[in-house]
């Protein structure tokens, strides 16, 4: 990065415009740049510390819960939402603006020397920093057609004149680091792209079920400023069957071996059967992509009520708590009358109780049972506020006890089912599914962006190992002079060329009276 550095204000002239141009000076100096660039990736620290309500909100209210001290703290500094506030948008524009600043100006001095020819010969060759001196034994012209030729075949640009040449190489390495540059604006360009026009989002799909790109199917959702949600890309994906395989045999046993989800894709292409995997997104025809993140298990229940209704019947997604895939979740009964039911279960795949309570063994569902408790309540009028799947609010609900007064609790296999007493109604375990958590996401920029940082490694990688270099060559009264020049630290190997121009510039040295190729002439 480079630029112009000015120190103080320029004398003279209106002093408004006066400090404007030097603080224009100061922001597109290479200094401040680096400064910006700092600034950025230490802003970044926290956003990678501390949970984000962009990413997960139930992170960050889990985060809020646990350390309520820290919460006070970081509330009010906007730390829950790092990479959408004002001083990092404020600090990503200005590292914007002092990249440009500095890359226009040195993109017209490059083009001004790419076009400019190498410089006139020195007139002190021999003080060049490596040199050499000889006497000519042949004609200066061919002497000088030798040392072009010599200059051209090692990509020197040449000018000649009669007394000599100037050569120069090594414009690429300016030129790679005027693309490091850019491509590092273009990435900034890409990732503004993708922040302002772009989203994602996750959802939960049960075995059977589907999922349609409308904002309403989201159980998470995140977007830039920009999208508008109404005009989301139409399309839809149906998981027809998710197959999960774990190790089964003594080494890593319960290893997950295969997540494959069988789904069809429904977009303006038409409909299509594709197999999304972990490391194998799927991707609509408008770019859109979905990523399998997870999986879990579904378990289905049947409930009537103390009149005999139908209350609830289907899948309920329950959240894996370990490797062995032991679930919770909570079946809600609002509907139930003449009071409303709720039940806190867990779900073990491959269940067996010992002196430690009930557990899973293994993550496939080998021996599936659930372990619940229930509850229930006067009916509540609707609030239309939302609440979690996952949890159970107890308020107005009372645990329901068996005859010994303790809190009623059973087991319960695959087809397996509980009354409750006192006519509240019964629950039945009728099997189980499987669930699959997908991720949506369009992040528009990420084509810039992948291209930009392969350009800006490729002009690094010029602008590191292109050695800017001069050589120069003079012929007077028959003595050649040659000399060269690095304009770059730590260079390598200008004796070498300097050595190669010098015996170019001389010729072939002359031979013995009485040689091996004279006495066979």
């Amino acid at each position: 990065m480079g630029g112009r550095v000015r120190n103080h204000p320029v004398s003279g002239g209106n002093p408004v415009a006066q400090f404007l141009r030097w603080a224009w000076g100061q922001l597109t100096s290479m200094r401040t740049a680096l400064a910006l660039l700092f600034l950025l990736a230490l802003a970044t620290i926290p956003g990678s510390m501390i949970p984000q309500t962009t990413v997960s909100p139930i992170k960050v209210l889990d985060f809020k819960k646990a350390y309520p001290t820290l919460d006070k703290v970081f509330e009010p500094l906007g730390m829950y939402s790092v990479y959408t506030s004002a001083g990092f948008s404020a600090i990503y524009l200005l590292l914007f603006i002092s990249l440009i600043g500095c890359i226009l100006p040195r993109i017209g001095k490059y083009l001004r020397a790419v076009r400019k020819p190498p410089p006139s010969l020195p007139a002190r060759i021999e003080r060049l920093p490596e040199s050499a001196q000889v006497a000519l034994s042949r004609d200066a012209l061919i002497a000088l057609d030798d040392a072009e030729a010599y200059l051209r075949s090692q990509r020197y640009r040449i000018r000649r004149t009669g007394a000599g040449i100037s050569a120069e190489r090594g414009h690429l390495r300016e030129g790679g680091n005027l693309v490091f540059h850019i491509s590092l604006v273009a990435v900034l360009l890409g990732l503004a792209w993708s922040n302002l026009l772009g989203f994602h989002g996750t959802a939960v799909v049960v075995e059977g079920r589907g999922f349609s790109n409308v904002i309403t199917q989201y159980d998470d959702f995140t977007s830039g400023v920009l999208l508008d949600t109404d005009r989301l890309e139409p399309f839809s994906v149906d998981v027809n069957s998710f197959t999960a395989e774990f190790e089964t045999g003594e080494v890593q046993r319960g290893a997950a071996r295969r997540f494959d989800a069988d789904v069809t894709v429904e977009d303006a292409s038409g409909q299509r059967d594709e197999l999304m995997t972990v490391n194998e997104p799927v991707f609509t025809s408008g770019g859109t992509q979905v990523n399998l993140l997870g999986h879990g298990y579904a378990p289905s229940f049947t409930v009537k009520d103390g009149n005999g209704d139908v209350a609830f019947s289907g899948p309920v997604v329950f959240l894996p708590q370990d490797g062995n895939f032991a679930s919770v979740g909570v079946v809600k009964v609002p509907d139930a009358r003449p009071q409303r039911l709720a039940f806190e279960a867990f779900f073990y795949p491959t269940a067996v109780l010992n002196e430690m309570g009930p557990q899973s063994v293994f993550p496939d569902a080998l021996n599936p049972e659930v372990y619940l408790n229930a509850w229930s309540g006067e009916p509540r009028e609707e609030t239309g506020v939302p609440e979690s799947v996952y949890t159970l609010n107890t308020t107005g609900l009372d645990q329901v006890k068996g005859d010994n007064g303790e809190p009623l609790r059973a087991a319960l296999p695959v087809g397996g089912g509980m009354t409750l007493p006192d006519g509240l109604g019964s629950i039945t375990f009728d099997g189980w599914d499987r669930w699959v958590k997908i991720q949506i996401s369009d992040t528009p920029g990420n084509l810039l962006t992948l291209i930009s940082i392969a350009l800006g490694v490729a002009g690094l990688c010029v602008s590191l190992f292109v050695r800017p270099r001069r050589l120069f060559v003079r012929i007077t009264d028959g003595v050649a002079t040659v000399g060269g020049l690095d304009r770059t630290d730590a260079a390598s190997g200008l004796e070498d060329q300097v050595a190669g121009l010098l015996a170019a510039t001389t010729g072939p040295a002359p031979r013995e009276p009485g040689s091996d190729e004279e006495q066979t002439a």
